[in-house]
């Protein structure tokens, strides 16, 4: 199935669900959906949690060392403000102290999809494998060896990542501007995020059949509301302690059930 074919399923498909807003609903609530099934499934929840749980560390780690040297980082990045008046001075770094925190978390968020997805491959390539066969299976499935599998995994992580900081950067700087920093980089940093996990949490399914990253964004950007709505609930439980290790497996499976919906596949057992 080649691009062009992708966008008319997927296109069907959009059509078919109504409104946009409504698409957003139906794409959110494939992680309600994947997390019953996680839930209804403990074999699918203990695959999934290991490689969250040893991510979880990791990050973990590194957070708290931002949030130990914070005030050194906002001085370092707002030198400019060195000889303001106090008031100023310390305006300047609380901003730029929030900035460092939403820019932090965002890309937090989003690599730490990319490595769990790239720890735990053959772990949620089962959790997505089990999600395929309770709704029909795969007529189209190629086999890719696991070295294969986990070198397209690390290349597709990889270019993620460099969206996420080349996106990340100016929101960084955005976050600066009084009002502006606090209210609307959040949401677009949230729509951008959204979007990058949608495309990562599908990789899976789309591997299964032989597609690639371009494959993936061809088929989401024919349904992107849909789309935006799965990633902006995962980016939004992502953003809650603990939420990123405890949802991961409910998140592959969602991603698996969003990958059949823009594929035109059934999601009815």
């Amino acid at each position: 199935m080649g691009d062009s074919q992708l966008r008319s399923v997927a296109g069907r498909g959009a059509a078919a669900t109504g409104g946009a807003a409504r698409r957003f609903a139906t794409g959110a609530g494939l992680l309600g959906r994947g997390l019953g099934l996680v839930l209804r499934n403990p074999r699918m929840l203990g695959l999934g949690l290991l490689p969250a749980v040893l991510s979880g560390v990791l990050y973990a780690a590194a957070l708290i060392t931002l949030v130990v040297f914070i005030g050194d980082l906002s001085a370092g990045v707002t030198w400019f403000a060195d000889d303001w008046s106090t008031g100023w001075r310390e305006l300047i770094r609380v901003i730029a102290g929030a900035a460092l925190v939403g820019f932090s978390g965002l890309l937090g968020v989003l690599t730490f999809t990319a490595v769990t997805l790239l720890i735990g491959d053959p772990f949620y390539e089962k959790i997505s494998g089990l999600v395929e066969a309770r709704y029909g299976g795969v007529p189209d499935e190629v086999e890719v060896s696991l070295g294969r599998s986990l070198a397209r995994s690390l290349v597709d992580s990889l270019r993620l990542i460099g969206l996420s900081v080349l996106f990340g950067i100016p929101l960084f700087l955005a976050g600066f501007i009084p009002v502006v920093g606090q209210t609307v980089v959040p949401v677009v940093g949230g729509a951008i995020g959204g979007w990058l996990l949608a495309v990562e949490l599908t990789g899976v399914p789309f591997q299964r059949r032989g597609r690639r990253l371009r494959h993936r964004r061809a088929a989401l950007r024919a349904d992107r509301p849909m789309a935006l709505g799965f990633g902006v609930a995962v980016f939004a439980c992502f953003l809650i302690p603990l939420g990123a290790v405890l949802l991961m497996p409910a998140a592959v499976a969602g991603g698996t059930l969003l990958s059949r919906k823009v594929l035109g596949l059934p999601i009815e057992a």
